[in-house]
């Protein structure tokens, strides 16, 4: 008996409007699985999509899921170990947009703009709060070869001083923002340090010209006026000049132990000596000085100590602080005695 036409069509049309569903799902499953980036199991219907042309799409696709997942977990892993690296150095690091949005800021900048707290998502002008930095950061914007700025931040109260430097790190084609790398080197002890040298610089210069003054004055008065001059005030203006002299002598060798101090910051060079024989050396030189009549130096050294590893430099530096006060500051002594014992 042959089958009505219509009926025939009616068959065609449920099973080709089933056929749409499969594919439409299969395409809603795809979806889902690449927006998710996981797998499409193919399972039961790999016939179909092979009759359909579509499973050579899916493989594609679980390739292309496989490698963006690959990527992704590449990009975290370059990013916590960048993020590693920028939270253990010490200088200040803040990532900003174009709005100046903080996008990042590594340990350091946390702790010196807001005591350890997060920065993402503030404003930079209300975190750093300096007209000088700001300028600084609208003209490297204008020109981005601008060179490097010393600029001074003012913290609870304390002046810091930064060296400034600016990168742009990344543009985006299609909206053209760009995100800028702001670094804030700390160079503020290497400030005071420079301060302090030229108040030293001052302070000594004006130390060793009073001496000098003094030495010249009286040694042009000797030169010119010696015939008018009594043996008694010849003599009291040549102690005047051997005290100076002597003033003169400590402030340079003040000077020259600060620049060994400077030139061999903590290198101690050992070598086996006899301290009895240094200590001997030193003596001799300082025999002169003493009143023979009324002062005397006196060495008690223990025979047991012989000969042993020392910095022969750093230890005549002690000893001859420790006898120069003595001649500084005890001038009337009588006997000074330096005793070195066994134990």
């Amino acid at each position: 008996m042959a089958v009505p036409i219509s009926i025939f069509v009616c068959v065609c049309l449920i099973a080709l409007f089933l056929l749409v569903i499969k594919v439409k799902n299969f395409i809603g499953d795809l979806t889902v699985a690449a927006q998710s980036r996981r797998h499409l199991l193919i399972g039961k219907s790999s016939t179909l999509l092979r009759w359909f042309g579509l499973e050579a799409l899916l493989e594609e696709t679980n390739e292309l899921i496989d490698r963006h997942n690959d990527y992704a977990e590449t990009q975290i892993v370059q990013l916590r170990q960048l993020e590693a690296i920028l939270a253990s150095i010490q200088e200040a690091v803040i990532i900003f947009g174009k709005d100046r949005e903080i996008e990042y800021a590594n340990k350091s900048a946390r702790k010196l703009f807001r005591q350890g707290e997060q920065l993402k998502g503030q404003r930079l002008e209300s975190v750093l709060r300096s007209p000088n930095l700001i300028d600084y950061l609208s003209a490297h914007a204008k020109y981005p070869d601008y060179p490097l700025q010393q600029l001074s931040l003012k913290r609870e109260g304390t002046l810091l001083w930064f060296e400034v430097s600016c990168a742009r790190i990344r543009e985006t084609s299609v909206t053209g923002d760009v995100s800028t790398l702001l670094v804030l080197h700390n160079i503020t002890q290497l400030k005071q340090l420079e301060e302090m040298r030229r108040d030293f610089v001052a302070n000594v210069s004006h130390e060793l010209r009073t001496p000098i003054t003094i030495i010249k004055g009286y040694t042009e008065t000797l030169i010119e006026d010696n015939k008018a001059l009594t043996a008694e005030k010849r003599v009291r203006f040549l102690e005047k000049i051997e005290k100076n002299t002597q003033r003169l002598h400590f402030l340079v060798e003040d000077l020259l132990l600060l620049l060994r101090l400077e030139s061999r910051p903590d290198q101690i060079k050992l070598s086996v000596e006899s301290l009895r024989q240094l200590l001997d050396e030193m003596f001799e030189d300082y025999n002169s000085r003493l009143d023979e009549e009324k002062q005397r130096m006196v060495l008690a050294f223990d025979e047991q100590v012989g000969k042993f590893a020392f910095d022969r430099f750093r230890i005549r530096q002690v000893f001859d602080n420790l006898i120069e006060n003595v001649f500084r500051y005890a001038t009337g002594f009588t006997e000074m005695l330096i005793e070195i014992s066994y134990d």
